[in-house]
């Protein structure tokens, strides 16, 4: 039987808001052989609607179920967790959306967990908020390590960087739900009701894609359309499973 795959969305299949050449063809042989696979992103910001949209855009044609986010991520710990817990949010739709279906209540009266995400617009006073309830008790999670990202204007501070602040001003370290922690591969493996030993990780990023497929039991792909070079790649204490040029040469 073919594999699953666990595919990076930015550098593997996009790259900003363009296509990457052969993305569209690679996902349209998984269609073909009705292989299962998922897009994972640790953003945060948009809903699996916002994201399909943005792919159908550009010429990739997914359902929202093929897409799988660090919030989504995020969300399936804390209902594993407590389901009943009330929350504290800094973040976007793509973060609020996906508490409030995993069925959480969002206080910002004494609640159980404070949740970071990414936002576009960061808020002195909830960020102030934010480590009040954390230094009153609140457990501190964030959706991901990512110091920063791009944008149209170049680089912006990321989930990380407001994550460190909060650190600093509380002394509490947050949980980070995203990748590289192997709870979101094992979270997505879930999602598409699939194992380890039968999927495939494909991304761009030796830090956190290869680093959590090989954390996480999974094969490997790199490709180097993203942010990593081959002379990088030297450097890590592991290795990808393959390195291709990009997905367009992954024979399914």
């Amino acid at each position: 039987m073919p594999k699953s795959y666990l595919i990076d969305m930015d550098g593997v299949l996009v790259r900003g808001s363009e296509l990457i050449p052969g993305a569209d063809s690679f996902l349209t042989r998984l269609h073909a052989r009705a292989i299962k696979f998922l897009i994972l992103t640790n953003n945060p910001l948009y809903t699996p609607v916002d994201l399909q949209h943005r792919l159908r855009r550009i010429g990739i044609d997914v359902t929202t179920d093929h897409i799988y986010t660090s919030a989504m991520a995020t969300a399936q710990f804390l209902k594993w967790q407590n389901p009943k817990a009330t929350i504290f949010v800094i973040g976007e739709s793509g973060l609020t959306t996906a508490l409030h279906d995993a069925g959480f209540v969002l206080t910002d009266h004494a609640p159980d967990y404070v949740v970071l995400g990414e936002t576009n617009s960061y808020s002195y006073e909830r960020i102030t908020l934010a480590v009040r309830h954390v230094r009153q008790g609140a457990r501190f999670i964030a959706t991901n390590p990512d110091p920063n990202g791009p944008s149209e204007a170049g680089v912006v501070p990321a989930c990380g960087a407001v994550a460190a602040l909060i650190q600093t001003a509380t002394g509490v370290a947050p949980y980070f739900v995203g990748k590289p922690n192997p709870l979101m591969m094992r979270t997505a493996l879930r999602f598409l009701n699939e194992h380890s030993e039968n999927t495939i990780m494909v991304g761009d990023r030796m830090d956190t894609d290869i680093r959590v497929g090989t954390e996480s039991g999974l094969e490997t792909v790199l490709v180097l359309t993203g942010v990593t070079t081959l002379d990088m790649v030297e450097h890590f204490p592991y290795r990808p499973t393959r390195i291709v040029d990009s997905v367009a040469e992954l024979e399914i």
